[in-house]
C-alpha cells in the first residue's frame, strides 16, 4: 500500500471509533510508531482537526465528517462473503439488520461493482453444520448485544443439559461467542455468583430487565476466554494412524482437540489436547483398528475396557439366540 492510500485509510479508521490508539494503527498497517506519528502530522497539516492525548490515542474533533467513501470491488466482495456467513450462522434479527446495511452498501456502489456482486452472489455459499438447527436460539443475539450496550441485566429461562433442569436466572452479559457450531452467551450469573457459559439455543425465554450493572468489574470477553482456556484441565493425547484413513478424520479431528500432526514412517502421528478421555476413547474406537495409542496410558486402558464390554455384550447376545 502506498503512503497516500495508507493515510486515507488511517483517516477512515479515525472516523470509525471515538478514540484510536497509535499502536492499533501501527499493527493494522505493519508500520512503526514513528511512521504513524508522521502520517498523523500529515493529516493535521492537511486541515483535519485531530485531538491527540499521550497514552490514550487520537480522535477527530466532534462534528467533523467526510462525505461517504466509495467501496472498492474487493471490499464489496468481502461484504457479500460476510453476508453468507451471517445468513447461516446467526439469528433472523441479525440477518435482517445486516441485509438492511447491505442495501446501503450496494446503493453507493458503481454500476460495474453492482453487476459484479450480482454475478458473484450465486458463487459463494456457506453450508450450515448438521448440528445447527434452523432457528435454534430464537432471535436472542441482538437482544443480548443491546443489553450489553445499555448495561441491562437479562432474565433467562435456561435448560441445563447436564442436569436436565430448567432454571430461571438473572445474568450480567459479558459477550457472545461462536464455538463448535453454536452461539454461547458468556455472563455473570447472579444465581451462582460466578461466570457461566450459556448455549444460546438452550435459552428458552429471555427478557431485558430494568436493572443495570457495572460492566467495568467484568473481564473483557477475550480475557475471559483466555483465562477459561488456561484453567481448563486438558490431557495430551498422541496417536498414530494409518495414512489410508487419515483423510477421513480431517473434519472430525478438530472437535476432538486436534493440535498438530507429522509423518512418522508409514503412519501419521497426531497430537490432541482433550478435556474428556472418555469422549476421546469412544471417538477413537471408530477407527481404532487402523491406529495405535502412544499416550496416555489412561486412554489405552479405557479403550480396552470399552472394547471388552462390547465383545462381552455381543457374546451374550449370540448365546441368547
Amino acid at each position: 500500500m502506498n503512503r497516500i492510500d495508507r493515510i486515507s485509510a488511517i483517516l477512515i479508521q479515525l472516523q470509525s471509533r471515538r478514540v484510536v490508539k497509535a499502536g492499533d494503527i501501527a499493527e493494522r498497517f505493519n508500520i512503526s510508531l514513528r511512521t504513524v506519528y508522521r502520517d498523523i502530522k500529515t493529516l493535521e497539516e492537511a486541515g483535519i482537526p485531530l485531538i491527540g492525548e499521550a497514552g490514550v490515542g487520537y480522535s477527530i474533533m466532534d462534528g467533523y465528517r467526510l462525505p461517504p467513501v466509495m467501496f472498492t470491488r474487493e471490499e464489496a466482495t468481502a461484504f457479500l462473503t460476510a453476508e453468507k456467513f451471517v445468513e447461516k450462522l446467526t439469528d433472523s434479527t441479525t440477518m435482517a439488520q445486516y441485509q438492511s446495511a447491505m442495501y446501503k452498501v450496494r446503493a453507493i456502489l458503481k454500476t460495474t461493482e453492482k453487476d459484479a456482486l450480482e454475478n458473484l452472489d450465486g458463487s459463494i455459499e456457506v453450508m450450515k453444520s448438521a448440528k445447527m438447527k434452523q432457528g435454534a436460539g430464537g432471535d436472542h443475539i441482538q437482544t443480548i448485544l443491546d443489553s450489553i450496550i445499555y448495561r441491562k441485566v437479562l432474565c433467562i429461562d435456561y435448560f441445563a443439559s447436564h442436569s436436565q433442569e430448567n432454571t430461571n436466572r438473572d445474568v450480567e452479559p459479558v459477550g457472545v461467542v461462536f464455538i463448535d457450531s453454536f452461539w454461547h452467551l458468556i455472563a455473570f450469573c447472579r444465581l451462582r455468583n460466578d461466570y457461566r457459559d450459556f448455549r444460546i439455543d438452550r435459552i428458552l425465554k429471555l427478557a431485558v430487565t430494568d436493572k443495570t450493572y457495572n460492566n467495568s468489574k467484568h473481564p473483557t470477553l477475550k480475557a475471559y476466554i483466555a483465562q477459561a482456556s488456561k484453567e481448563k484441565q486438558l490431557e495430551m493425547v498422541v496417536i498414530k494412524v494409518e495414512k489410508e484413513i487419515h483423510s477421513h478424520l480431517d473434519y472430525q479431528k478438530y472437535y476432538s482437540g486436534f493440535v498438530s500432526e507429522k509423518h512418522v514412517g508409514s503412519k501419521i502421528e497426531m497430537t490432541f489436547l482433550t478435556s474428556s478421555i472418555e469422549g476421546f476413547a469412544r471417538w477413537y474406537l471408530m477407527f481404532g483398528d487402523k491406529a495405535e495409542i502412544i499416550k496416555p496410558g489412561q486412554l489405552k486402558d479405557r479403550v480396552g475396557e470399552i472394547a471388552a464390554a462390547i465383545a462381552q455384550k455381543n457374546l451374550q447376545l449370540t448365546n441368547s439366540y
